[in-house]
């Protein structure tokens, strides 16, 4: 009988995975026969992060910025259009699928709708089950027993085993989902917004249960989410992204005290302190609606947007946020920014 195999961790000093210049770019056709490409949606442009072994990384940003395309890429869901994927010191990018199995066993997803994520037509055993079943993993106690002792590890009766999906709350399902997740042991869970589709009171539940188990199993988290609260809780390190890019990463101790992208600000400014005896800033305002990904703006992508540009830099340095595309540079505090004057930016009071 084979068992679930633990396949070599990479060095310490190599991250677990390790996104470089990744791309997404959904062509736009037109014509009933021919189906000539007449332009592309740049869903995500070219981005670059990390996630170490046993950390977890918070990816936010706006709805359509493109975080939940970067966990389908990162997961093979998707095939990229260019850049590189490396997971567990391998090369993913354009493996065909036949040669994925081993990575996808140590690489899992959790989905945001717990609804449309479980095959209402299979028992909750047999959605457990089936991803040990397809890699050959046969655990000595069985596949019943195993799928039980996932049930009370997320929180569930064992005695769920013979229910459908249908029988479950949403909270409950998206237990279901983890469970799922965890049947193979994975080194690095894509958590796509898990929480979104849930009521408030449940989502702390799932979150400190995710804890949790990153805690427990060691298991690396991409923590999707737009709800910065919940990131602040979770994760260790966030990028933050923006119309297909990144334009901050950092600690989150350093992103919540001193974030240095006008963006990022704008995005905190908004999140609700529930603490009588902080005294907030005034809350920026963000002008005009997201530029489409179809046709996004010369230089800095979002300058259409930034309260700087609008009203704090010279003539020049407006040019300068027109023509020259930011990188995503260290600025020597560790925490790179994709900003061409973020160094000016004050801290958040």
């Amino acid at each position: 009988m084979s068992t679930v195999q633990e396949s070599p961790t990479p060095p310490a000093d190599k991250p677990l995975l390790e996104v470089k210049g990744l791309q997404k770019h959904f062509p736009i056709r037109q014509g009933i026969v021919f189906q000539r490409q007449v332009g592309a949606v740049h869903a995500v442009d070219g981005i670059d992060f990390s996630v170490g072994a046993g950390e977890s990384l918070g990816l936010v940003g706006e709805s359509g910025c493109g975080k939940s395309t970067t966990g389908r890429l990162v997961t093979r869901l998707l095939e990229p259009t260019a850049g590189s994927i490396v997971f567990d010191g391998e090369d993913i990018t354009h493996q065909p699928s036949a040669k994925l199995r081993e990575a996808r066993r140590n690489l899992q997803m959790i989905f945001q709708d717990p609804y449309s994520s479980l095959n209402p037509r299979h028992t909750v055993g047999t959605i457990i089950e089936t991803p040990m079943k397809l890699n050959g993993i046969h655990p000595p106690q069985g596949h019943k027993k195993r799928a039980q002792e996932l049930l009370e590890t997320v929180g569930l009766n064992p005695e769920h085993y013979n229910r459908y999906p249908n029988e479950f709350s949403g909270g409950q399902r998206q237990r279901i989902g983890i469970a799922r997740a965890l049947a193979l042991r994975p080194k690095l869970i894509v958590a796509d917004e898990p929480v979104s589709a849930l009521d408030v009171s449940i989502q702390a539940q799932v979150v400190n249960l995710l804890q949790d188990l990153q805690r427990e199993f060691g298991i690396a988290f991409l923590f999707i989410a737009h709800d910065l609260a919940v990131v602040r809780h979770f994760s260790e390190r966030v990028a933050v992204m923006y119309l297909g890019r990144i334009v901050e990463v950092a600690d989150r101790e350093s992103l919540y005290a001193r974030p240095q992208h006008p963006y990022t600000r704008a995005l905190l400014s908004a999140v609700p302190e529930t603490d009588p005896d902080v005294v907030r800033g005034e809350r920026i305002r963000l002008t005009g609606d997201v530029p489409s990904p179809i046709d996004p703006p010369s230089g800095c992508r979002f300058r259409t947007r930034c309260p700087k540009f609008v009203g704090a830099l010279t003539e020049e340095e407006r040019t300068a946020c027109r023509e020259r595309e930011p990188e995503l540079l260290d600025r020597g505090d560790g925490n790179p920014v994709a900003c061409h004057y973020s160094e000016s930016v004050a801290p958040l009071s």
